[in-house]
């Protein structure tokens, strides 16, 4: 009987005000205290989830970029992965297949391997594999980000679509083929530091951070709700996708807010 008075309660409940509320002070407070400009938003961005370390990213007229070069590559390819996935499988919700789980499982082991030997190279004397360079940074970023796309894609379509479908996301080599060539060409366009292409992608990568957050505490609503597989079209989603952006967003204020105060600067980390 308490529990359906609760329940009851739960429900009256005004939550779609209070999100609405939460989200536009938390907005506003975040966009008032971090850096002026878009590159200044996507710095704080990348500040809250990266070290930002000036010679591991890469640079725009001087300026880091807002993540360093692992991270950079590892949202970019998270974000091709995504828009690849949703235009040309939109509701799949099958892990992928054989092949691509081995290319994939590869990317994993090349992210950590170059990630451990980067991290090696600042302890003094340690051996190390290979000198590690910004470019295999982002190369192995970029694997990882497509990994990530292609395993939290099919979790997405399985807890929000009522009409999903188990076939694999990625089913096949040419699949498989088809996004690692859409991936080395986004990292050849990173490689070419050209400012005007870099500008755009900087901001794509910290928007990264917010899609990647969102999506997942979206799930997570929805689960703590007990709403999934109950959406047939994208804009049934708008309160659900404002309620995952409101604690993506919080996620982001409050590092950003610890390591402020702990540094007292916007900077990346400083080396030696």
């Amino acid at each position: 009987m308490l529990f359906d008075t609760l329940k009851k309660k739960a429900a009256a409940f005004p939550w779609k005000g209070v999100v609405v509320l939460a989200a536009g002070i938390l907005l506003v407070g975040w966009l008032l205290e971090t850096p002026a400009g878009l590159l200044g938003k996507a710095d704080a961005i990348g500040y809250a989830v990266c070290h930002r370390i000036d010679l591991r990213s890469f640079h725009i007229d001087g300026q880091s970029m807002p993540l360093c070069a692992r991270c950079s590559g590892m949202y970019l390819g998270a974000m091709l992965g995504l828009a690849f996935l949703s235009l040309t499988r939109p509701r799949r919700g099958g892990l992928p297949g054989m092949v691509p789980k081995i290319v994939l499982g590869i990317f994993v082991l090349g992210f950590v391997f170059d990630g451990l030997n980067s991290f090696l190279s600042l302890v003094p004397g340690a051996p190390l594999a290979y000198t590690p360079q910004n470019w295999s940074r982002l190369v192995t970023g970029t694997g990882m980000g497509l990994a990530i796309a292609a395993f939290l894609f099919p979790a997405f379509n399985q807890t929000v679509w009522r009409d999903w479908n188990a076939w694999p996301v990625l089913d096949g080599w040419k699949s498989m083929a088809v996004l690692v060539l859409l991936a080395a060409g986004l990292d050849v366009l990173v490689l070419v530091q050209n400012p005007y292409i870099l500008y755009p992608l900087a901001l794509i990568s910290a928007a990264g951070v917010l899609v990647i957050l969102t999506m997942i505490y979206s799930m997570l609503w929805l689960m703590v709700l007990h709403k999934e597989n109950r959406y047939d079209k994208i804009r049934q989603l708008g309160f659900i996708f404002l309620a995952g952006f409101t604690i993506a967003l919080f996620q982001i204020a409050l590092f950003d807010a610890i390591r402020f105060g702990l540094t007292g600067t916007w900077d990346g980390f400083h080396l030696g």
